[in-house]
């Protein structure tokens, strides 16, 4: 509930999407747990959040091509980090900075 209304209040504009990474993998199937340095970077996430849409030279919103609730696949790189009252970690990302869609 929390997140919930955490969302509520951010509001991402034009283009920009909010992303809550996945969680790394600390712990391999044998029961192995991994050091920090040792675990792979997460590049996958789920849409938290979008904005309305980039604007074309006519001014009128572009919709985007994600929504809320899919996976994606992002960049090892970009983003910009945001912490919010539940105490997690988003990123917020431009749709173009999105390598791809994850379909189920």
């Amino acid at each position: 509930m929390a997140a919930a209304n955490a969302m509520k209040r951010l509001i991402p504009l034009f283009d920009r999407v909010l992303v809550q990474r996945a969680e790394a993998i600390t712990k391999t199937k044998g029961g192995i747990v991994l050091p920090e340095k040792a675990q792979a970077k997460v590049l996958r996430g789920t849409v938290v959040a979008t904005g309305p849409g980039a604007r074309n030279n006519k001014g009128e919103h572009v919709p985007l091509s994600i929504k809320i609730g899919d996976i994606v696949l992002l960049p090892e790189y970009g983003g910009t980090k945001v912490e919010l009252d539940d105490n997690k970690e988003y990123h917020l990302f431009r749709e173009s900075d999105i390598l791809a869609k994850v379909e189920a």
